[in-house]
């Protein structure tokens, strides 16, 4: 959330950086695609001299150039390259934790998890792991880093809040019986879950000129948001909570989930979501959650960060 994407004021998100740092955070996540590179250099700006102290991750994958095709994906030939451009952004010799950002099906898990192997034991990077995987691609990866004496994934970071609950139904019992760390992004659903957006004044979040699918009220998944988030925000007043801290509560309470990243632009935004991991939710508001909003369901399944090509691509449904 910071650059073009979110805050463009590098000041301001460099002491957002550190008010987080000051209050005990020590994982920051971010990805070279982020407004191209932009968030990188923001980060890298904040960790000097505090470097050593934080876990650091960022991710590959997405285009960097949208007018060269060999800018993106996950082939050995652009992992390698980017890793150096995300160094150099971050102004550090390594990084913690490299992410791919989105599974890549035209390109092998073992050109890939290869790529990866290669850059941690050069140490420039120290683990690495995938994002917004579908249960499947991350089994699939598990087993080739096995098979061809690779490094493996050791963390997923999904998509993961009351409104967005697909994962629950395999990609976290995937991750826990792989041991795998699991980050999810989008504890609040994009800005759903602030309490800036309900009935009668519904506020689109500045994401929504970029995805659209996600905010359009005019889709019935996104109206059926609105009605959840209407009832979880009197769910939460009626617990004496905010419904930041009853969304952020939730995500961190799953067993699998190690812990919940969150976005905020501004220092208020983040002071408003630091309390969450003290909340503790009584069983019978876990369970007017699950009436509102089933587990295992995503209310619109543009949530998930991904769709099947082979669902989408209509040279693969008619071949």
């Amino acid at each position: 959330m910071f650059g073009a994407w979110g805050n463009p004021d590098h000041d301001a998100s460099i002491q957002v950086i550190h008010r987080a740092l000051d209050a005990g955070i020590n994982f920051i996540d971010t990805a070279d695609v982020y407004a191209r590179g932009e968030s990188e250099e923001i980060v890298g700006k904040a960790l000097k001299g505090r470097r050593e102290s934080v876990v650091l991750a960022t991710k590959v994958h997405g285009a960097m150039d949208d007018n060269d095709p060999n800018m993106r994906g996950n082939t050995r030939r652009w992992v390698i390259a980017e890793v150096e451009h995300s160094l150099r952004r971050l102004q550090t010799d390594w990084i913690d934790l490299y992410q791919i950002h989105r599974w890549d099906p035209w390109v092998d898990h073992e050109e890939t998890l290869g790529a990866l192997t290669d850059l941690q034991r050069a140490g420039k990077i120290r683990h690495f792991g995938s994002s917004t995987y579908p249960p499947s691609a991350i089994v699939e990866a598990q087993w080739v880093a096995e098979r061809r004496s690779l490094g493996r994934f050791v963390t997923e970071q999904p998509p993961y809040s009351i409104l967005a609950r697909g994962i629950e139904a395999e990609v976290l019992p995937v991750c826990e019986r792989y041991g795998m760390g699991v980050i999810p992004w989008s504890p609040l659903a994009g800005g759903w879950l602030s309490g800036k957006m309900r009935k009668g004044r519904e506020n689109e979040s500045h994401r929504a000129q970029r995805m659209p699918a996600r905010y359009d009220l005019a889709l019935p998944g996104n109206q059926q948001k609105l009605d959840a988030v209407e009832e979880l925000a009197q769910l939460a007043e009626s617990a004496g909570l905010s419904l930041i801290d009853l969304a952020l509560a939730f995500v961190l309470r799953h067993p699998a989930i190690s812990s919940a990243i969150i976005g905020p632009r501004t220092l208020e935004q983040l002071e408003g979501q630091l309390g969450a991991p003290d909340v503790v939710l009584a069983a019978e508001v876990l369970d007017r959650i699950d009436e509102i909003v089933a587990p295992g369901i995503n209310l619109n399944s543009a949530d998930a960060g991904w769709q099947p090509p082979w669902l989408t691509d209509a040279s693969a449904l008619r071949r």
